[in-house]
């Protein structure tokens, strides 16, 4: 169901409450209404939610508790708990509500209907006039575009049918597509993702999309779409393999935020690209200890095949980077490392450039989107240097996983005017307000505000 504001001019107003304003709001109602907020004990405590009846026993007003700031740092999107919590209806924020409050709310609705049917939130939102309607449900969209991919596994969401959904991104906004699948991949040098993608039935393929402009800044995106990984040969046990459809969350979440781009029509010429691959188990896998090349002409020692979405991004970044972008930026579900030291909900990036990285810090905190920058700690790099040839795949010892895996990527990158590496999760584990469980679009609105707000 597409993530959009009522069409309807007003709804059941909703009043915001805080533990110091709740009197003032409180006083602003009949007496029989007051005498019922006071019954019913609301305290404008976080998340707090009253239903406040007329006279004909209809809702005529909601209450909804912000609590105080500490609470209120300790999450986001809480007035989506609205969307989910209120009986079907049409509904109007208050004046003060902001970007987050509205957006929160349309994330809420969503549901993945493709293998059962159901329906998201039945509160809808009337359209705050204050607030950019077009802008947050493009930015909702796009976000449902990548939990749907996330959502579909890997028997209806392999290479093809990623690139099919890669096709129709393209040709919904004019975009130009190309695609190399198979040998083809070795014909035009690039064999890292041939290498990976070769043991499925599934040929592996590199997705192509120019948008905008030639004399726009150039920005350039790149999203690892693994679209299931077994682990290869060093093949994974069960329980880590369950969630592996999520792992194209990074061309999934690049999908999201090219439509982003694209919709808002960002005075930038785009270019996005996918490698797109199973990492399967047949005769024809790759193994530890071979030793591969790589598109930049270094040579690759594999230690362990399970380490696979670096190698297929060495060979897109290799190949971004020669047309010498002003942002190359990538996105991956790349490092189990990377949860252990931020979770599920924030996301680290990688950049050396010192602005930057300050604009995407503060951008992301502007749109409630976290991410954390982690270093380029250079003095690690002989980790991902082996003895037989220029980098490892998978150094050993277990230390520092996110940031030698963010250090073999920079490898690949030496022209660029920046480059950002984010290690994404693309899942959440728990629903919490504005996201269901499953798949999630992360950091993608903070990369979006970054650009708007140095080239829109």
């Amino acid at each position: 169901m597409p993530l959009k504001f009522s069409s309807e001019p007003s709804g059941v107003p909703i009043f915001y409450a805080t533990p110091e304003t709740v009197g003032d709001v409180v006083n602003g109602l009949s007496p029989e209404q007051a005498h019922w907020v006071n019954i019913q004990g609301f305290t404008g405590k976080l998340a707090q939610v009253c239903q406040v009846p007329g006279p004909d026993g209809s809702i005529a007003s909601i209450l909804f508790g912000l609590g105080d700031e500490a609470a209120r740092r300790r999450g986001r999107f809480h007035a989506a708990k609205l969307a989910s919590g209120l009986p079907e209806g049409r509904y109007q924020l208050p004046r003060e509500a902001s970007d987050e409050d509205a957006l929160g709310w349309l994330l809420a609705g969503y549901k993945f209907t493709r293998y059962k049917s159901g329906e998201g939130a039945k509160a809808r939102l009337v359209a705050p006039e204050h607030l950019d309607r077009d802008r947050l449900e493009l930015i909702a969209g796009s976000a449902e575009l990548t939990q749907d991919l996330i959502n579909t596994p890997a028997n209806d969401m392999g290479p093809a049918a990623l690139e099919a959904a890669f096709q129709d991104l393209g040709k919904r906004f004019g975009a130009e597509v190309s695609v190399i699948t198979g040998d083809e991949l070795l014909a035009q040098n690039f064999p890292l993702i041939h290498t990976v993608g070769r043991a499925a039935g599934e040929a592996p393929r590199l997705l192509d999309l120019r948008w905008g402009p030639r004399d726009a800044p150039r920005v350039t995106v790149v999203g690892k779409g693994v679209c299931f990984d077994t682990g290869g040969l060093n093949l994974k046990p069960g329980a880590s393999m369950g969630l592996m459809k999520k792992d194209m969350g990074g061309a999934a979440t690049t999908m999201g935020l090219a439509q982003m781009i694209m919709g808002l029509k960002l005075p930038v010429c785009l270019r996005l690209l996918v490698p797109a691959v199973e990492n399967a188990v047949s005769a024809t896998a790759f193994r530890p200890g071979d030793v591969l090349p790589s598109r930049a002409g270094m040579s690759v020692e594999i230690n362990n095949t399970d380490a696979e979405g670096r190698l297929v991004l060495a060979d897109a970044l290799a190949l971004a980077d020669e047309e010498k972008p002003d942002q190359l930026i990538c996105m991956a579900t790349l490092t189990g490392a990377a949860r252990v030291a931020l979770g599920p909900d924030v996301m680290p990036y990688y950049c050396d450039d010192e602005d930057w990285a300050a604009e995407l810090r503060a951008a992301g905190e502007a749109v409630a989107d976290p991410i954390w920058r982690m270093p380029f700690w250079t003095p690690y790099e002989g980790m991902i240097e082996p003895a037989i040839a220029d980098l490892d795949n998978a150094p050993a010892g277990g230390f520092a996983g996110s940031i030698t895996a963010a250090l073999f990527l920079r490898r690949f990158v030496r022209e660029a005017g920046h480059f950002a590496h984010f290690d994404i999760y693309g899942w959440t584990p728990v629903a919490k307000p504005g996201r269901p469980k499953g798949g999630a679009c992360q950091a993608a609105r903070a990369v979006l505000e970054a650009l708007s707000r140095r080239y829109g």
